[in-house]
Parts: structure tokens; sequence; C-alpha cells
């Protein structure tokens, strides 16, 4: 199984727009559109499984680049989640990383904003 990761992509693509561009390489075990968690709406990335590898690597070469819908997707191997669930060294969550984002850090810091 190839876990591959489809970004760039128009808030109106579906499920299927994605599995008839990806069937068209091989054996797709499963789309999943990734929403946020309180609208719901489309964050505007996806991820494909698909059962053979070789069948995937050449759906990541033909389809990187490929417009879908208005835009160019950027399609590549997904990369395991890092330990801990966060985005690795940014920060994660909310308001992470940076100067002035998080909790009540930054200048003028006040307190939290949770």
């Amino acid at each position: 199984m190839t876990n591959i990761f489809v970004g760039n992509l128009n808030f109106q693509t579906t499920q299927d727009d994605l599995l008839a561009a990806f069937a068209q390489y091989g054996a797709v075990e499963r789309v999943n559109i990734v929403t946020d968690r309180d609208t719901g709406q489309p964050r505007g990335f996806a991820f494909v499984e698909m059962t053979d590898r070789r069948e995937a690597e050449t759906a990541i070469n033909q389809l990187n680049g490929a417009e879908l819908n208005g835009r160019a997707m950027n399609v590549n191997e997904a990369r395991p989640k890092p330990a801990g669930g966060g985005r690795g060294g940014f920060g994660g969550g909310r308001g992470g990383g940076g100067r002035g984002g998080g909790r009540g850090g930054g200048r003028g810091g006040g307190g939290s904003r949770w």
C-alpha cells in the first residue's frame, strides 16, 4: 500500500474526481480529502492510497503538475506523520510557531487567547 499526498487542489474537487484521475494508473484503495474540523470545508489537499507501489509511482510521475479542475496538482509520496502527531519543528496546533503566535507569547503578550 502506498499513501500519496495530493496538494494544491481546487476546493470544488471531489473524491470521485481524484478517484477517476488516479484509477487510470491502477487500483485505488481510498481517497481522503482533508477538511477543516471546525467548518467542514476542504483544506485543498488529500491523500490517495494505491494498492500497488509501481502503479502509485507511475501515478505520482504522471499526475504531479497535471491540471485538475483548473489547478496544477502537487503529487508525491506522503511522508509519515512525525512522532507526537505535531508538524515536526513548527510548533504544531493552532497559532503555533513563529513570533507572536501561540499562547500569550509575542510582544506585549497579554493573556492567553484560549
